[in-house]
């Protein structure tokens, strides 16, 4: 309960300031995700999640902005919780970009916020919705790279941490069996960063894709 209500001290009330057009060149620098719903008089209104993932100007800190028909209603630093009819739209993120942007009914059921289509994460969702064979297999093959990034990340983390006098001392060193020039080592890193990256534009990144990359 606590938690819930430290959440909700952090929303701010907007200004009314109208919702900025997506452009091209913030495909991998901005989130912008809508959900129409109706109120309990009948009205029918679009809401829309604006993240900046780079933070604001200003301080640097990432914040979730709500937008009703186009005009700032409140605002929020992260994790974000905003009252909406009918429940609730959470909004969370990782070092990789949004981890969760959904509508919870007051019933628990949710459903994810819709991108916008000229977002990366909007031309990932229409992908998948043309080629749904492809796109399965774009999935199998980011996973494939975090998995591979993981394996030579994890045991070089270990030989590591194991090197640190009090934990040599005590239970010996490990050596990574993983033995790679520092050019492999480059071009698997940047294979799992790439393939964490397509896993956030559908929300399907973790704390497991941000150790691989």
């Amino acid at each position: 309960m606590r938690h819930t209500s430290w959440r909700r001290r952090r929303v701010r009330s907007g200004s009314g300031e109208p919702l900025r057009r997506f452009r091209w060149w913030q495909m991998l620098g901005r989130s912008l995700r809508s959900i129409t719903l109706t109120s309990l008089d009948g009205t029918t209104s679009t809401y829309t999640i604006d993240v900046r993932h780079a933070g604001d100007m200003t301080d640097g800190a990432i914040r979730a902005r709500l937008y009703v028909d186009e005009s700032l209603h409140s605002y929020s630093t992260m994790p974000a919780r905003f009252a909406v009819p009918g429940g609730r739209i959470d909004v969370t993120i990782n070092g990789l970009g949004l981890k969760r942007c959904h509508y919870v009914r007051t019933d628990g059921s949710e459903v994810q916020l819709t991108p916008d289509p000229t977002s990366a994460e909007g031309r990932r969702a229409r992908l998948h919705r043309r080629h749904p064979s492809l796109s399965r297999l774009i999935g199998i093959v980011s996973a494939a790279l975090v998995l591979a990034g993981l394996c030579v990340t994890v045991p070089q983390i270990i030989e590591s941490i194991s090197q640190i006098p009090p934990i040599a001392d005590s239970i010996g060193t490990f050596t990574s069996p993983v033995q790679l020039s520092l050019q492999v080592n480059l071009l698997i890193g940047l294979a799992a960063v790439i393939g964490s990256m397509e896993r956030a534009l559908r929300m399907r990144s973790s704390w497991i894709d941000e150790l691989a990359s």
